[in-house]
């Protein structure tokens, strides 16, 4: 065996000097072998930077079409609307009912002229924003078309607490005549109707300004970046001072804008708040039940699992 292990040996020190003496015999196989090995290297970085380079163009027109989606999107659906720290939207949060009293006069007289609220009666803002009788002599100041009477004609009368708020016109066609042929849109549910609600309103109210260079709106539109396609037919209509309110609040365009969302988001969702309250005492009650489940656990099993049992193998 150490005969074997030693030729062994023996040879593979032959084998090493025979193949440095070879290549020392040959200078031009070590040339074109080391010529090789760096032209491979050159080649291995040839493609490397061709591979960087179609990764640029690539990312480069995946961005530039991402851009001309996103600019077609805009374009199409209207800009984003950001979001904003609405007062009532924490988890135990309630609405502003000053800002719901101030949205409603600010509805009133800027915005009843061309939209309805046809699902609000003037008994949904007792307790709200106004009391009772201020309700009652806000309903009394419209006449409603009612009827017919005992000899089967209709007739007038002043409003009461169940009628709803006043149509302002008495059909679409009327409508869209007096707008040059947009319908405004019924107001009651408005937050609820449109994708990020409180936002794009908002947004909407407050985002007039010219049309960027390039940009064309025809006669009677205006441009608004935030309105599907661009150009709508309301003009701007919350102006700085527009309203004066009753508690002495500075009527300025952000703050109208405010408090007429904080109106609309009410009307849309009248219940929210009793929702809140109401989801709040049903977590207690079940946070009780809870513990008391698991004290009544811990009582029927703390005997059984803290038990010993002893096993007498002897007898």
């Amino acid at each position: 065996m150490a005969a074997r292990g030693g030729g062994g040996i023996i040879r593979q020190l032959l084998r090493t000097k025979f193949q440095s003496h070879s290549s020392m015999a040959n200078p031009a196989f070590s040339y074109f072998s080391s010529n090789k090995v760096h032209q491979d290297a050159g080649n291995a970085g040839v493609n490397s930077l061709r591979a960087l380079a179609l990764l640029g163009v690539s990312v480069s027109g995946f961005l530039t079409f991402a851009s001309v989606a996103s600019a077609s999107d805009e374009a199409e659906h209207g800009l984003e609307a950001a979001s904003y720290p609405w007062p009532h939207e924490g988890i135990l949060s309630s609405y502003d009912h000053a800002s719901i009293r101030r949205g409603h006069q600010v509805y009133t007289q800027v915005c009843a002229s061309c939209h309805s609220m046809s699902l609000v009666s003037y008994r949904d803002l007792v307790g709200v924003a106004y009391t009772e009788e201020e309700v009652k002599a806000m309903a009394a100041e419209i006449e409603v078309v009612d009827g017919p009477n005992d000899e089967g004609e209709m007739f007038t009368r002043p409003g009461k607490l169940s009628d709803r708020f006043p149509q302002p016109y008495s059909n679409e066609a009327a409508a869209r005549f007096s707008n040059g042929g947009a319908y405004p849109p019924d107001l009651s549910l408005i937050t609820k109707a449109r994708h990020n609600g409180q936002n794009y309103v908002f947004a909407l109210l407050t985002g007039y300004h010219d049309p960027p260079a390039g940009v064309t709106i025809r006669e009677g539109l205006h441009y608004n970046p935030y309105f599907p396609g661009g150009a709508i037919a309301m003009p701007k209509m919350l102006n700085d001072g527009a309203v004066e309110y009753e508690d002495g609040t500075p009527a300025t365009e952000a703050q109208m804008g405010k408090d007429v969302v904080s109106f609309l988001s009410w009307a849309a969702e009248p219940e929210m708040e009793e929702r809140k309250l109401m989801g709040f005492k049903w977590i207690f009650v079940l946070s009780l039940a809870l513990l008391q489940a698991a004290y009544q656990r811990r009582l029927r099993w703390s005997p059984l699992k803290s038990r010993k049992i002893v096993v007498d193998v002897v007898n």
